[in-house]
């Protein structure tokens, strides 16, 4: 009998948040390896900060440490950035996917790497902008993929492949364009059925959007408003991704506690940034459907019975009952009334003889 293979499910995760300490520079940990810039001359680089024109190219280096006590072969690419769509946070393409900034442009000096226990390596690498590449930010990373699945027990297998990248924020030198917009604004309520009892929510979900070809620290403001203008909620919003990268778009939400449940306004979402400034709005009805459903109900009902009771009386006295006829183009009449016939002529009678008398 054919054992059958077990189908694996593979997850790459890309660990780019600056969470430890390594040597001058911060550097992307995950608690086992570590991949930061090699400090300069000048001072210790938290990433890679570069600036280049078209046509331009430059050569760096990126360190990769193994605090492990057993050495470590990790498979070196450059990947461009975006934003996840969950909450927006920094990440970066897998190794097979297509690349058109950083991961296209830089080249590493070597595609895989044996790091010893304990030690750290350093790898050259060059980014070449090519002429005609488009001005602005180009977010990326150098990755270190320790390429090795450990697999999971049972039937469906669930491996896991660890990736660290070192950031990389480069810019093409030309004209630069900050703007941002909200989209699709969208306000879906959650209240009781009775008003009274129990909480009133709401939740707001919106698009941000970066329009530009810089990356920005956007802001965001919640605005409502009621019937005749009245100011409802005015707060500023959490959970706003620090760094949208350009061409990105994040859905988000947004909860409002103690929503109104019997109104009827707006709500407006202000995002801010430096150098743009833009504004988005959806309407809302709060209404308790119950209430409303049982209104109408009752409605209804009053407006049958009403209608019930004035059957029939629109007729005058007269012809209450009175079956109508329907003339030559189907219009009611009433019946002619019936004529007495005048009364017919006597009939002249013949003159009765007398009889003779007998003598």
């Amino acid at each position: 009998m054919r054992r059958r293979a077990k189908p694996y499910v593979l997850l790459l995760s890309l660990i780019l948040g600056v969470l430890c300490t390594a040597g001058p520079a911060r550097a992307a940990d995950n608690g086992s390896w570590s991949v930061y810039p090699v400090a300069s001359k000048i001072a210790a680089r938290p990433y890679f900060y570069l600036s280049l024109d078209p046509g331009q190219t430059i050569t760096d280096k990126v360190a990769v440490a193994n605090k492990t006590g057993k050495p470590l072969t990790f498979r070196l690419y450059a990947a461009d950035a975006y934003n996840t769509a969950r909450d927006g946070g920094f990440a970066v393409r897998t190794v097979k996917e297509k690349m058109r900034g950083v991961g296209a442009w830089a080249k590493i000096g070597k595609a895989r790497v044996t790091v010893p226990p304990h030690r750290t390596v350093t790898v050259p690498f060059t980014l070449h902008v090519p002429q005609g590449a488009e001005p602005g930010d180009h977010p990326g990373a150098i990755v270190a993929l320790d390429e090795k699945v450990d697999p999971g027990a049972g039937s469906l297998a669930l491996g896991v492949q660890r990736a660290v990248g070192a950031r990389v924020y480069l810019r093409v030198s030309g004209p630069t364009l900050p703007a941002l917009t909200v989209e699709n604004v969208h306000l879906s309520h959650h209240q009781p059925l009775v008003p009274g009892l129990g909480a009133s929510t709401a939740t707001i979900s919106y698009t941000l959007h970066n329009t530009g070809n810089v990356t920005l620290d956007p802001k965001v403001r919640l605005r409502a408003e009621g019937l005749f203008g009245r100011t409802l909620l005015s707060r500023d919003l959490t959970g706003v991704p620090s760094e949208l990268l350009p061409g990105e778009r994040v859905k988000l939400t947004a909860r409002w506690r103690d929503a109104p449940q019997l109104d009827w306004g707006n709500v407006t979402l202000t995002a801010s940034a430096a150098g743009t400034r833009e504004s988005a709005s959806a309407s809302f009805l709060a209404l308790p459907w119950l209430v409303v459903a049982v209104v109408f109900a009752a409605g209804a009902a009053a407006g049958a019975l009403f209608a019930r009771t004035r059957r029939g009386r629109g007729l005058p006295p007269l012809l209450r009952g009175r079956p109508l006829l329907r003339g030559r183009r189907g219009r009611a009449r009433p019946s002619a009334p019936v004529r007495p016939s005048p009364p017919a002529p006597p009939t002249p009678s013949r003159p009765r003889s007398s009889p003779s008398a007998r003598p």
